[in-house]
Order: structure tokens, then sequence, then C-alpha cells
């Protein structure tokens, strides 16, 4: 849920980007962090370890513009990949506006795709969502890798309401920016009904 202060005259927006280990979570966050203007961001916080990968999550504050004359800030997380950290993913996705699922595009990780999105599914219910209503994005990354499926046979596996995909390319910054900029519009489109 979106947190409004009205001294502030800001609203603050949470959206996650959720999936398996090593899909490009982090690297959209990189990217993003790296081509937004300083006066759109703050610092970004990252907690990796010696294996690069993130434990906890990123966290990136976007401002991105008013809606009715109150500054929308967009705090930017990623979930540890490994199903292992449960309970950080758990955590991560209270009070979450938005969801980004960045699926990793080569065959051999479809089943960790498949169990991300299971687990998403069902720790956003765990939370009370419900997952057909809330914001939600497909991403399709590393498409540029000579394993990655089709994207009609991602799509058969991996949509599960019709949900807007976008294909990418993360560390080159191919469709991170579209994948964004949708999420964020579905969020503000239920903060106007709200």
């Amino acid at each position: 849920m979106s947190f409004i202060n009205f001294a502030a005259r800001e609203i603050n927006c949470k959206i996650v980007y959720y999936g398996a280990g090593l899909g490009g979570k982090t690297t959209n966050l990189q990217f993003i962090f790296d081509k937004a203007a300083d006066k759109q961001k703050s610092k970004m916080i990252s907690l990796a370890t010696e294996t690069d990968r993130t434990l906890f999550f990123d966290f990136l504050p976007l401002d991105l513009g008013t809606v009715r004359g109150f500054k929308t800030r967009f705090h930017l997380y990623t979930v540890p990949g490994q199903v292992f950290y449960d309970a950080s993913r758990k955590l991560i996705l209270r009070g979450v506006d938005g969801v980004v699922f960045v699926a990793d595009s080569q065959q051999e990780r479809l089943d960790a795709n498949l169990e991300a999105l299971d687990n998403l599914q069902d720790n956003l219910k765990e939370h009370g969502y419900d997952f057909k209503k809330i914001p939600y994005v497909l991403q399709l990354n590393k498409r540029d890798l000579p394993s990655a499926m089709p994207v009609d046979a991602l799509k058969n596996e991996l949509v599960k309401k019709g949900e807007s995909v976008y294909e990418a390319v993360a560390f080159q910054g191919q469709g991170v920016f579209e994948t964004l900029k949708e999420v964020a519009r579905q969020v503000l489109v239920e903060l106007k009904k709200g």
C-alpha cells in the first residue's frame, strides 16, 4: 500500500522486482540507477555476497513527478533469488504496490522461473494481496543468449493473467525503462482509483 505523507505532499510507492536467482533483477535496478538523473534518485543500497548475489534487496528511490499536487516517489526493491531466503522475500513484499517478475529466458532456467513465480503468488496471498489485481509486469530477460527460449514458448509458461510482457537485455538497458514505466503507470492508475 502506498504511503501518503500529507505534510510533505508526497506519495511513496513500492515496486518489487521478483524472480529466480541470477535472472537480472539487480541488473535492472543498476541500469536504472546509472541512467536516472541525479535529481531523480538518491543512493542505491545493495547488499551482496562474494558471489555477487543480492541477499536482501536493492533499494532505489526515484522521483517521477507529481500526481494531484503530490510528489510521487517510487522505491524499487529486489528480492533475493534463492528460495532459501524466502523469509526475506516475504518481508520485502510487505506493503508492495507493484511487481515486476524478471524471468531468465534460458531454457535451463525455466523450472527456476516457475518455482519463483509460484513462490511470488504464495507470498502475495500470505500478505492478503490478490495476484490477479496487483499491478504486475512480466519481463523476459537475457533475450540475447543463444539458449533463450522462443518468446511465445516462454509466454505460454509464464503469463498468468494477460499481463504486459517486455523483452529485455538488462545489462544493455534493452527493455529496462519500458518495464519500469509500465509497472509505474499501473501503480499510478491504482492510486488514482483510491
